[in-house]
């Protein structure tokens, strides 16, 4: 019998559970980071991690703050320049998956992480792309993990930043050397997956104990069901333990014991 869990936890551990062993994964920092870590640490030892600052087969300890952190240097097999890492590695082909995060999501899994508002005078200013831009059409698949919520899955993204299949769904069709782009949105209540035709997003799997209605109610457009609905497995002992050691750990690190 597996013991209570967060729909925080539940998010990690599917997403971790979207990773295996032979992915090379360039990997975003915050949920993605948690996630690709515990998948590391559970069923994926031999998975290679890949952060933006030039780290190479990365095995943190604990999660690291930005991809500036030190951990993510001294737990590397090697780091190399960012220039060779974008160039070679994600321009090269050799990353498989790219797991990314958002501030807005909208229909067509497009992300923005540049401002919220009008362009020319944002509510809000974001930290920008990064290299999420450069992931999205590199690396041979795109993970997005996310919390639900009106304000980020939204029907239009006041800016696209990165690009899922564009305001159309149509922004990959027929252009050559691109990835195939986001392959599953994985959130604290459910699995998304693009439709193989319009490729709008469609729900495919409700975590447990999430109704279709909390979905509906979280989404900024009219959101559609697989016929096929099915229920995301819980979170096993190991994967829970695993996890609320990662982030005990690195919360006692962050806070300097």
């Amino acid at each position: 019998m597996t013991s209570e869990f967060t729909s925080s936890e539940m998010m990690s551990v599917t997403a971790a559970r979207a990773l295996n062993n032979d992915m090379t994964c360039f990997v975003g920092i915050g949920l993605p980071s948690e996630a690709a870590n515990l998948a590391r640490l559970t069923h994926a030892p031999d998975i290679t991690l890949i952060y933006e600052s030039g780290t190479l087969q990365t095995k943190p300890d604990v999660l690291p703050l930005s991809i500036g952190d030190g951990e993510l240097c001294s737990s590397a097999l090697t780091t190399v320049s960012v220039p060779e890492m974008f160039r070679y590695w994600l321009q090269g082909g050799h990353v498989s998956v790219g797991f990314l995060g958002t501030a807005q999501i909208d229909r067509y899994a497009n992300l923005n992480t540049t401002l919220i508002g009008d362009y020319r005078d944002p509510k809000v200013r974001l930290p920008g792309g990064g290299g999420a831009p450069e992931i999205a059409t590199n690396a041979k698949e795109v993970f997005i993990t996310v919390k639900h919520s009106k304000r980020t899955f939204v029907k239009d993204i006041d800016f696209i930043t990165t690009v899922g299949f564009g305001r159309d769904g149509k922004a990959r069709d027929n252009v050559p050397n691109i990835g195939r782009g986001p392959t599953v949105v994985i959130t604290d209540l459910c699995i998304l997956r693009p439709d193989p035709q319009d490729k709008e997003l469609v729900v495919t799997s409700l975590h447990p104990g999430v109704t279709r209605e909390q979905v509906i109610e979280a989404t900024g457009w009219e959101i559609r069901f697989a016929d096929s609905l099915e229920s995301t497995p819980p979170p096993s002992e190991q994967e829970l333990t695993v996890l609320r050691d990662l982030k005990a750990r690195t919360a006692a690190h962050h806070a300097g014991q």
